[in-house]
């Protein structure tokens, strides 16, 4: 399995970012794809929406997504078009849900210290390895396992589920 994400650092956000600040509740009007996506980050990064047009991989330090168990927080990413999220490491709990609606996400020590926003980054999922294409330097993240990777290529565990029923 070869999972391999290619773009621009558009955010850079520190330790302990809660799955609330990442969609918080005063801000969903609706629990849609829009919805969530335009509540995405209003709590910590008002010029999320503008910036994110410049790329789409999210690097953060130490437990992303802490606080709480609700999808709302991986789900307003995807929808928000974040293609790849790094991180020193994610609160488990986001770290399972992102997985379950194929948001592809990868550990890796001090990132935050690799690289800087507007970086160009190549992420190779099934290796661990990420380029900052930008800086010429490379590290290495966490290795997830095969049926983690299945998961997150078919965009989720309901659409990997639906196509193992199907046959396919």
């Amino acid at each position: 399995m070869n999972m391999v994400i290619h773009n621009k650092v558009f955010g850079v956000y520190g330790p302990n970012v809660a799955a609330e600040q990442i969609a918080s509740s005063t801000h969903v009007t609706a629990v849609t794809p829009q919805g969530l996506a335009s509540a995405c980050m209003k709590d910590i990064d008002a010029r999320f929406h503008e910036k994110i047009k410049n790329g789409s991989i999210m690097v953060a330090a130490q437990n992303f997504g802490c606080n709480s168990s609700r999808e709302w927080a991986p789900r307003a990413l995807k929808f928000s078009g974040v293609e790849l999220v790094i991180a020193d490491s994610f609160a488990r709990i986001f770290f399972r849900n992102a997985i379950n609606i194929g948001l592809p996400i990868i550990e890796c020590a001090d990132i935050c210290g690799f690289c800087r926003m507007g970086d160009e980054l190549e992420a190779d999922l099934s290796k661990g390895i990420i380029r900052n294409i930008t800086q010429g330097t490379e590290t290495k993240g966490m290795v997830l396992p095969d049926f983690l990777l299945d998961i997150m290529t078919a965009g989720g565990l309901l659409n990997k589920l639906k196509a193992e029923m199907e046959g396919k």
